[in-house]
């Protein structure tokens, strides 16, 4: 972040007048600042590179073919994935910061945004969503927090249901390391099911369930729910319908 309590955000939008509404909103919001745009995949990877923003918000509607490369390379570069030595510090220290992307989205994308979701983006919210929700999922993924807006998440269960093939993987992947129970919510979980139908089901509180989902993200490397309901079914605790 620029400053304590302030996150950077690189808008990432190939129409002028969007880019500007985006800056223009954002700039208007306390703890929020612009600190550049870019119109394609490469100029975003460019600009996050030399500006280390906290934050790149990116429309998916440009350039969809080149997008989740650039997705990839802006959250997961190779040089900027080592954790740092002790006494790692100053500039050294800020180029070590990786930016987290943020991707609007229309509904009826959902393959995109999955494609998108496994190359390491941060969240994703429709791009018709209001001025709060969007500021307050760019502050939930500059924190390391993953935004999934629910009608996306629906999608998403529903576009990995239809994949048919899946890849077994290691129990060292996380999958022997969950419980009895931790199997039971991940599987409610990959059937779309919420926290409040996952306690009745199951006879427990909702926040309960909420403290297993939460450990069953830890335990096998998820960010995410989606990227729960993926792990499921590669791992082939659940098979897809056929």
């Amino acid at each position: 972040m620029e400053k304590t309590g302030t996150v950077s955000v690189l808008v990432v939008n190939d129409q002028s007048l969007q880019r500007l509404a985006l800056r223009m909103l954002l700039a208007a919001e306390p703890g929020l600042t612009v600190v550049g745009e870019a119109t394609d995949g490469d100029e975003a990877i460019r600009a996050s590179a030399a500006l280390r923003p906290d934050v790149v918000l990116m429309d998916s509607q440009p350039s969809r073919a080149d997008a989740i490369d650039t997705i990839r390379r802006i959250a997961r570069p190779a040089a900027r994935t080592r954790t740092p030595s002790p006494g790692f510090t100053g500039e050294a220290a800020a180029a070590s910061r990786v930016s987290r992307v943020l991707m609007l989205t229309a509904a009826e994308q959902e393959a995109d945004a999955w494609a998108a979701l496994r190359a390491g983006a941060g969240g994703f919210l429709l791009n018709d969503a209001d001025p709060a929700e969007l500021t307050a999922a760019i502050r939930m993924v500059a924190a390391g927090d993953a935004v999934i807006t629910p009608g996306l998440t629906r999608a998403l269960i529903d576009a990995v249901r239809q994949q048919h093939t899946v890849r077994p993987l290691p129990r060292t992947s996380g999958l022997g390391a969950l419980t009895g129970r931790e199997r039971d919510v991940l599987i409610a979980v990959a059937s779309g099911w919420t926290n409040a139908e996952i306690a009745q089901w199951l006879s427990i509180a909702p926040t309960t369930v909420k403290t297993h989902v939460s450990n069953v993200l830890a335990k096998i490397g998820a960010r995410a729910r989606v990227q729960a309901v993926a792990f499921a079914y590669e791992s082939g605790l659940i098979r897809p319908a056929a």
